[in-house]
């Protein structure tokens, strides 16, 4: 059966860190970070200024300006979550998770997120998600990762759309509901996360939360694969065996093995869906 040999849908487990740099009042950044920005912001952080400490293990924990460094990158980012700054707890939970500059610890590791998390971090709260989940440094509670998904997905993070569109799928800590489903998957892909173009591109092929289509799983399919996503990539192929050549884009799907800019491939592949339906939602 074609739902079979498409497999399973996928969620996003990968922790998430905040990369930007905040804001300053006595330094501006520009696009790259100079070394002139790295000695005031260090010259700041060393006199307790919080945002200078965040910036500064940001630095340290990227490698801007400065030799990657996990160690100073813990450093400075718990003297910045100490005193309440939620990227710098996020962050440090996740250094805690991964092991990286600290003893891999989830406790730890939950026990920052949750203070990021309840500021309202929206990376933190996907993180705490993806802890309940899988039980990490907490009981598994599908419940609890599902309100944390939800807050982080409201705030329009894709990988918690992608995550919250799963629990619906699976019926896993709240009733299952494929067209809720749906709606969080096409939120996420609409943003260009492939993991959620992959599964909207299954919910069009199997008909769960709306009406099998083929052409517009294709699409779908397609939309991920060009960014490089392997399982799209498979999925694409056996989907292709249901389509007439008239129904692919010049009758052959090579040409969607390519890495295009994500914004043109969307433009690209709405072209292949029938006229009288092109103007409505992939």
């Amino acid at each position: 059966m074609l739902d079979e040999r498409l497999g399973i849908l996928r969620v996003t487990m990968k922790p998430l860190l905040n990369t930007t740099l905040l804001f300053l009042l006595v330094i501006v950044f520009s696009g790259s970070v100079s070394g002139q920005d790295f000695e005031e912001t260090k010259r700041l952080a060393e006199q307790g200024d919080a945002t200078a400490q965040y910036n500064l293990g940001n630095m340290y924990d990227s490698g801007r300006v400065v030799p990657e460094n996990d160690a100073e990158a813990v450093r400075w980012y718990r003297l910045a979550a100490e005193q309440g700054v939620a990227f710098a707890q996020s962050n440090l939970g996740s250094m805690y998770r991964t092991g990286d500059g600290v003893p891999e610890n989830d406790v730890e590791a939950v026990r920052w997120y949750r203070l990021s998390a309840e500021q309202g971090d929206a990376t933190a709260q996907y993180n705490l998600g993806i802890m309940y989940s899988n039980g990490e440094g907490v009981p598994e509670n599908d419940a609890e990762a599902v309100r944390w998904y939800r807050l982080a997905a409201e705030q329009g993070d894709a990988a918690s759309q992608n995550n919250l569109g799963f629990m619906y799928a699976r019926g896993e800590g709240v009733p299952e509901d494929d067209v809720e489903a749906v709606k969080w998957y096409r939120l996420a892909a609409e943003q260009g996360d492939a993991t959620a173009q992959t599964n909207l591109g299954v919910m069009y092929a199997i008909g769960a939360g709306l009406r099998q289509n083929n052409v517009r799983a294709y699409a779908w399919f397609s939309v991920a694969a060009a960014q490089g996503d392997e399982d799209a990539r498979s999925k694409r192929d056996i989907i292709s065996e249901t389509l007439t050549p008239e129904q692919l884009p010049n009758g052959t799907v090579s040409k969607h093995s390519l890495v295009l800019p994500i914004a043109e491939f969307y433009r690209e592949v709405r072209s292949i869906l029938p006229t009288s339906t092109s103007s409505t939602q992939l």
